[in-house]
């Protein structure tokens, strides 16, 4: 496949590599040169998807491959399969600082700083190098490419966006919170709550906002607590405590979800949040603005889809389990996981009483539960599937002596001193700590192999389907075709004309099973979907919504 290497240069140019040859274009020129070569089908390389491809989406101009460096470098670096030394050479300095962009960065072209001009096609070199010379180049070529699509997909849904009814998401905080409030000022309803919490505990200049201002009225009124966690406030019967809670949702509301975001990130009819992918360890996705993971249930019935389109919703069922029965090779697990529900699939199999036992067990076994109910279901099951319960028992036994571990496709963890971080000034740790502190590596280390590997998955997932949804949309552009507009770990969103609704979730479930496909090739794992098409995303999953399993 083609390689096309694209370096940004002072004076608003651009450097092209290709098989060794350069070429300096204008800037300006960029978008109808890309567009030219795009039916070439080039795998296009670059520091940093944010940096290149908005600017090509708002020319018309959908690029079907890229390789992102940074995203590249970064996880190369830290994988235990590649020789970072072969990352080395001219700029690798200014690789391992660079860091990720967001599409409120400045123009794209004007700084001229040795970071904004990086060779891609030197760094892809080593890149390249660096992956070949390693065992598992295969799976790190894979998870590369998987991870370079991601990229792509995030840039395409910030510039599509989420659709969006002002008028709705008005309408829903006026019910909640009152009317829009002057800046500085607290809503009508949510001042009203605060009155009540003051009243209940006799605080008349009570700041509810202030941690130490409640934990002192909590306190004052006989109640023991530590926090102001929901799970700790509920346990005790106080009427102050209701107030509180009612209020802290509220407030929640206000601050993340409020009229001040609607206008930061709401414009033209969208929501358009900007998504980082590989933005945790894991390599699952962060945000890093519009809080578009962490998306309340409360504004959803503003997500709703254009005259004549739908919202088509898929979700998989269980997908951390189903992932860890693939990569441990667990036959056992892999025939529980047959269908759409793996832990019923367990209870029918016999490995346990209840579907409940059955998933106290497993999330046990993934998030190191050693105690109590759950710690009782996965001294059970470590008989029943011996190869899935001793792969993360491994990988917990590595995290405390200090090693490393990879996901399935390669990414691996932080080292142990990266992840404790201490002050030098500061006396050494005594030896409790140090194995507190080492067994709590351990529990990451057991989960960040089932996490990071459902991310993969995932990545794999998604990158299949952006494609499907492109062919199914004739001669359109990006936003004439069904797109995918939002993306949470195990669900995506998918905008569509309503006449290609069943065509759209047809597809998702094939690439769900080409996702498998790829990672799990000699054991069969069923990954099924919950498919909702509805209106608006509050509908999904709900009785009445059209639902395919």
């Amino acid at each position: 496949m083609t390689r096309v290497a694209l370096s940004r240069l002072p004076g608003d140019r651009v450097l092209v590599v290709e098989d060794g040859a350069e070429s300096v274009l204008a800037a300006s020129e960029l978008p109808s040169y890309v567009g030219v070569r795009e039916p070439e089908a080039p795998r296009w390389v670059w520091d940093d998807t944010v940096r290149w491809y908005p600017s090509l989406l708002a020319a018309g101009v959908r690029v079907q491959r890229c390789h992102d460096l940074r995203l590249g470098h970064h996880l190369l670096r830290r994988a235990p399969a590649v020789d970072a030394q072969l990352l080395q050479g001219a700029e690798s300095a200014y690789w391992d600082r660079l860091g990720p962009s967001t599409p409120s960065d400045p123009a794209l072209f004007s700084v001229d700083e040795t970071a904004e001009h990086l060779r891609a096609d030197l760094e892809d070199s080593r890149q390249l190098a660096a992956v070949a010379a390693s065992s598992e180049a295969t799976r790190l070529g894979l998870l590369l490419a998987a991870e370079s699509a991601g990229a792509l997909v995030a840039v395409e849904m910030t510039y599509a966006g989420l659709p969006w009814r002002s008028d709705v998401h008005e309408r829903l905080l006026a019910d909640l919170l009152g009317p829009r409030p002057p800046r500085g000022a607290r809503p009508e309803k949510l001042e009203a709550t605060v009155a009540e919490v003051r009243a209940a505990f006799d605080a008349p200049g009570l700041n509810p906002d202030s941690r130490p201002e409640m934990l002192a009225a909590l306190r004052r009124a006989g109640l023991d607590v530590t926090d102001l966690r929901a799970s700790t406030l509920r346990a005790h019967a106080h009427p102050g405590v209701v107030a509180l809670l009612r209020y802290k949702q509220l407030a929640h509301l206000f601050q993340t979800n409020g009229w001040a975001w609607s206008d930061q990130w709401v414009s033209g009819g969208r929501f358009r949040p900007s998504y980082q992918p590989a933005g945790s360890t894991t390599g699952r996705w962060s945000s890093n603005g519009g809080g578009a993971l962490s998306f309340p249930a409360q504004v959803r019935p503003a997500a709703m889809a254009d005259d004549g389109w739908r919202l088509v919703v898929a979700d998989v069922a269980q997908l951390e389990p189903r992932v860890l029965a693939g990569m441990s090779g667990d036959q056992a697990l892999a025939k529980s996981a047959r269908g759409a529900d793996l832990y019923q699939g367990m209870v029918d199999d016999g490995a346990v009483a209840s579907r409940n036992d059955a998933k106290l067990g497993l999330l046990g076994a993934m998030y190191g539960a050693t105690s109590g109910e759950s710690g009782r279901m996965v001294a059970g099951l470590t008989r029943r599937y011996p190869d899935a319960f001793g792969l993360v028992e491994e990988a917990a036994r590595a995290g405390e002596r200090g090693q490393v571990v990879r996901t399935l496709l390669g990414r691996g963890s932080p080292a142990l001193g990266e992840a404790w971080e201490r002050d030098p000034d500061d006396p050494p740790p005594d030896a409790d700590s140090q194995a507190r502190y080492r067994r709590a590596y351990g529990r990451f280390t057991r989960n960040f192999i089932v996490q990071g590997t459902g991310a993969e998955w995932a990545l794999c997932w998604i990158a299949d389907l952006r494609n499907r949804l492109w062919r199914l949309g004739g001669a359109g552009s990006l936003v004439d075709r069904p797109h995918l507009v939002f993306f949470l770990h195990d669900e995506v969103v998918i905008h569509t004309p309503a006449d290609l609704a069943d065509e759209v979730a047809a597809e998702a479930t094939a690439a769900a099973t080409t996702a498998a496909g790829l990672l799990f090739r000699d054991l069969a794992i069923d990954f099924p979907l919950t498919i909702s098409t509805v209106r608006s995303y509050a509908e999904a999953g709900k009785p009445g919504a059209a639902v395919d399993s």
